[in-house]
């Protein structure tokens, strides 16, 4: 599994003029892509990660401050534009397999505590965040 986390000031997402996740403050966005060798053990060590990671203002992680989160599934983060002009999704699990990976890093993160916002999966989303230093970071499970 593959995340972006970004620090934020508030972020959300739209689908279809609806807000369908929202953070307000301090936070972390976070896009997660799955590829096809993932499992739920790799979900939870993302979910562990996401929560404990000191990123936060003063080296602080969301579980110090009980920052929120908003996950945002992201196919695009395993394509590959190294060849040709157009990049190829061939890593990026497809959907059957990714959808019920990303729900079980947000059902994680939820059991540790976590508040936490989503996207909706599959749809065309609007992301708007405040990125906060700014401050992004890949990791990787």
């Amino acid at each position: 599994m593959r995340a972006v986390v970004q620090r934020v000031d508030g972020a959300s997402v739209v689908v279809a003029g609806e807000t369908v996740g929202e953070i307000v403050g301090e936070g972390l966005c976070v896009l997660v892509g799955v590829t096809h060798e993932d499992t739920p053990g790799k979900a939870a060590q993302l979910a562990r990660k996401l929560w404990s990671v000191r990123i936060l203002e003063g080296e602080k992680s969301c579980s110090d401050v009980n920052a929120p989160l908003l996950v945002i599934s992201q196919f695009t983060l395993y394509g590959d534009a190294r060849k040709g002009r157009r990049p190829t999704w061939n890593a990026a699990a497809p959907g059957e397999i990714a959808e019920p990976l990303v729900d079980e890093v947000v059902a994680r993160l939820r059991e540790l505590g976590a508040r936490v916002e989503t996207g909706r999966f599959g749809a065309k989303m609007r992301v708007s965040l405040t990125n906060d230093g700014p401050f992004t970071v890949l990791l990787e499970v």
